[in-house]
């Protein structure tokens, strides 16, 4: 895969996200994991796995009557991309913003915010 990013669709997200927690699955397996929360035709999860793979967003295994699927990206580049992406469009760049809205519009936990704050005195501390 070349080093040019490939923005996966909603869908496509939905589909590594099964994948990134199976390291390894088949369309079957992968349309069972998405049938649990959306209505969702298993040509439709075949469909999009086949687009995936010619865009390079998942590796495929087909030396077995099966086809074992792969996620060709990671979850952190995929992260990455998307949230610098989601910082630049909606937040004017601002990482603040984005901590400042997630913060105030959803819970955290008493771990989750002594994880933010663990991360916010070593980000002080370099």
């Amino acid at each position: 895969m070349s080093t040019k990013y490939i923005k996966p669709t909603e869908s496509e997200l939905e589909i590594l996200q099964v994948l990134w927690s199976k390291d390894l699955a088949s369309v079957r397996e992968v349309h069972e994991d998405l049938a649990k929360s959306k209505d969702v035709g298993y040509t439709t999860t075949l469909k999009l796995m086949q687009i995936m793979h010619e865009k390079g967003l998942v590796k495929r295994d087909d030396s077995f009557k099966t086809h074992i699927y792969q996620a060709a990206v990671t979850r952190e580049r995929t992260q990455k991309h998307l949230l610098g992406k989601m910082i630049n469009t909606l937040f004017g760049g601002s990482p603040t913003e984005l901590v400042l809205q997630a913060l105030g519009n959803h819970k955290a936990s008493p771990e989750e915010l002594e994880e933010i704050q663990q991360l916010l005195n070593n980000l002080k501390n370099q």
